[in-house]
């Protein structure tokens, strides 16, 4: 089977499919006919892909250098998230680690590319970065047991979990407030298919702000692993194909420093997971568009 990352790229809300191979070219394969999105993933897709690159992946035109990175994952069901799963984290911020899973939503309209800028809302004061690992569901899953969850996994990205904290800790309601702003989500730049990961448990994540390091751990301390989070969801919703699960955030977070830093327009955000790829962000001021 050829080696393969997938992404998308091209003009916001335009994006066409691309293929990444291992020696760094990027390929557009508008001409197998499937956006990487929830029908695509729902039909085996990442197999039907790797049989036709077998027999189109000399045919397949380069994409150009400039081309914009969409996010890798056409726009998902569900964008669902885990909160205080890394066990320093959970140390920064004062809090217990959770019984159970603490589950919460961004809305999908927040997604972006992983290289777009990211927009402070009007007015905020607190807009935070966390770096985390997000899974991209490839078969539905209800009521399923933790050892048949990774049966259930399309494959893995890089997701910056944007939080503006005041919205989220001190307003009313849920915690999807603080965590849906536009360009909230920026996700990729590939999804590395699961099978091309060796152990998504002993994986590098890191996050720098302005070049300083700001958060470094391991995959290894998350406090519930894949497959509980999977099993856990699936026992009360129905997770379906191109669904996205972020796993949650280690320490370092500007919420957790003493005092609280938190981003200001001109801010560089660079982020990445071994094997997954690197993100990069710079903070705007939000206009009236």
């Amino acid at each position: 089977m050829q080696s393969f990352h997938l992404f998308r790229f091209g003009p916001s809300g335009d994006e066409r499919p691309g293929v990444q191979l291992p020696d760094g070219q990027q390929l557009d394969c508008g001409s197998f006919g499937e956006d990487w999105g929830p029908d695509f993933f729902g039909s085996d897709g990442i197999q039907r892909l790797a049989d036709w690159l077998g027999s189109n992946l000399e045919s397949l035109p380069q994409i150009p250098a400039d081309s914009r990175i969409g996010p890798a994952v056409a726009r998902p069901g569900k964008l669902l998230c885990i909160g205080l799963n890394y066990k320093d984290h959970a140390r920064e911020t004062g809090a217990t680690l959770p019984e159970e899973p603490v589950v919460f939503s961004k809305a999908t309209s927040a997604i972006c590319g992983p290289f777009d800028n990211v927009v402070i809302p009007r007015g905020s004061e607190q807009t935070d970065w966390e770096v985390e690992l997000l899974v991209v569901i490839g078969a539905r899953a209800s009521y399923v047991e933790v050892e048949d969850a990774m049966q259930h996994v399309a494959g893995y990205t890089v997701h910056n979990d944007y939080s503006e904290r005041h919205w989220q800790l001190k307003r009313s309601g849920q915690w999807v407030k603080g965590k849906s702003f536009d360009t909230f989500a920026p996700i990729g730049p590939v999804l590395v298919p699961a099978n091309q990961v060796e152990d998504v448990h002993e994986l590098d994540v890191w996050l720098k702000l302005n070049g300083e390091q700001r958060q470094s751990s391991n995959t290894r301390e998350l406090a519930f692993n894949i497959p509980q989070i999977i099993s856990h969801l699936s026992e009360c919703m129905t997770l379906e194909p191109g669904d996205c699960i972020s796993t949650g955030t280690p320490a370092g977070v500007g919420l957790g420093c003493d005092p609280p830093e938190f981003l200001k327009v001109g801010d560089k955000v660079e982020l990445g997971i071994t094997g997954l790829g690197t993100q990069r962000q710079q903070a705007v001021e939000w206009t009236r568009s």
